[in-house]
């Protein structure tokens, strides 16, 4: 069956190629854990398999760089995640961002490389001079990409406290790159005789995806904590309140402060000693002068020398190499102490 948007337009029969290709593709929808619409998107489209494996990883490594002086440097493995994930706290808030902006950034790069059935290049460019550029090239196709993470991640029941609180995150990271100005960049190449730019061909290019974790880990850091109305002892959820000091919005409609920050439930713990949300921070190497007595937790830090050899003083030799020499110097690691 071969569809387009929710409906079948055809029935074609399959070649042998054509029918392994659709049951590779739907079995890597399926070994995917995703819920039964998202199992039903991923399927239409044969890129998006592999697109949301590469958002998961690009997420992850993202996460793992903003997060690298800090106590929790985003530690994924096994029982952190799942601990985290049970939780409100700011971290928690970050993740969900993080993710849903890295699948809106796969997705528009895919578009823009061909790789989705489904999108094609962004066509809707926002020029203040229009007049003055000539549309052309491939650009990333944001729009369509927002559109499918906002469908693909859905909304959930505005009875489910936490289910509020993460939609809103995972809001918070699909506009990421409208929000902040470096978000879209415009690429251009020249035309003309003898490469005069007498005509110019642009089309607009993701910046790098660091630009984006940067604008989140500052939200991460700016994050509101929202209280509710919930009975801790019975765990009845009510209406989420707004920090003080914080108008909700108007109408009661939206129980949400109406905000672009991230929000969060819990305070966070100190991530300083071993259990159920990282591994603790003993024998983390840190930087003397920059963050050894925040990440040590006050414990102090051990100071270990060692010896390394590095290229050194290279020259590129035509043709067609790069000769270097080896340096061995010494240097300090620092570890902080259990």
């Amino acid at each position: 069956m071969i569809l387009t948007g929710s409906e079948p337009l055809t029935i074609l029969p399959l070649t042998l190629e054509a029918e392994a290709a659709a049951q590779a593709h739907y079995k890597a929808c399926d070994r995917l854990k995703l819920e039964r619409k998202q199992r039903r998107m991923c399927r239409r489209d044969p890129g998006v398999a592999e697109t949301l494996v590469e958002a998961v990883s690009m997420s992850a490594l993202e996460c793992q760089y903003q997060f690298r002086f800090e106590r929790w440097n985003c530690t994924l493995e096994g029982r952190y995640r799942a601990s985290l994930l049970k939780r409100g706290f700011k971290e928690t808030a970050f993740l969900y961002a993080i993710s849903s902006a890295g699948l809106t950034h796969a997705l528009a790069k895919a578009c823009s490389a061909g790789r989705m059935e489904r999108c094609t290049c962004d066509e809707a460019p926002d020029l203040e001079n229009r007049e003055a550029w000539q549309w052309g090239g491939c650009g990333d196709n944001l729009k369509y990409s927002s559109k499918f993470v906002k469908e693909f991640l859905g909304r959930r029941s505005s009875k489910d406290l936490r289910a509020r609180v993460d939609f809103h995150n995972n809001l918070v990271g699909v506009k990421a790159s409208w929000v902040i100005k470096a978000g879209v960049e415009t690429t251009c190449k020249c035309h003309g005789v003898s490469g005069s730019c007498t005509v110019r061909t642009c089309w607009r290019q993701l910046a790098p995806f660091h630009e984006v974790g940067k604008h989140l880990k500052h939200k991460y850091e700016t994050a509101l904590k929202v209280g509710s109305t919930t009975n801790e002892a019975t765990g009845e959820a009510g209406a989420i309140s707004p920090p003080r000091g914080r108008a909700s919005g108007s109408g009661g409609g939206d129980p949400l402060p109406r905000t672009p920050e991230l929000v969060h439930l819990d305070d966070s713990p100190s991530f300083c000693l071993a259990g159920r949300f990282s591994p603790g921070t003993a024998g983390r190497r840190c930087h003397r002068e920059k963050n050894c007595e925040s990440i040590c937790c006050g414990r102090g830090h051990n100071t270990q020398s060692r010896v390394v050899t590095r290229p050194c003083q290279c020259q590129v030799r035509w043709c067609c190499y790069v000769e270097c020499r080896q340096c061995t110097q010494r240097e300090e690691v620092y570890t902080c102490k259990g």
